[in-house]
């Protein structure tokens, strides 16, 4: 939990709103994101978890600077930021927490 609690609060820059019941509640712009313990994780395959920005290069700027790194795949046409352009123009970037849950960063068109 405490690797949570660094990478969530101190890396993607939440504030903690509450903890309860072994989680860590954290606002996202007014709404709730609840992390908690578990007893086994296995990476995901599909974003779990996103996250919608007005410049994503900007957030990429100060993430990359704390240490995120962003998830390529293969099929996609990512820039050098990471960055896929969806069909409808929205600009995304994948990357994982700690305990490998897909996180994704959208800036819509």
């Amino acid at each position: 939990m405490s690797e949570a609690e660094q990478f969530y609060g101190k890396v993607l820059g939440l504030s903690v709103k509450g903890k309860s019941h072994g989680a860590v509640v954290y606002d996202v712009g007014g709404a709730e994101l609840r992390v908690s313990l578990v007893p086994s994780t296995h990476p995901s395959v599909h974003t779990v978890v996103g996250f919608a920005v007005s410049d994503l290069n900007a957030i990429i700027a100060v993430l990359t600077t704390r240490g995120v790194i962003w998830e390529r795949f293969p099929g996609f046409a990512h820039d050098a930021s990471g960055v896929v352009v969806t069909p409808e123009g929205a600009k995304v970037v994948w990357f994982r927490d700690p305990d490998g849950n897909l996180l994704s960063i959208v800036q819509y068109a």
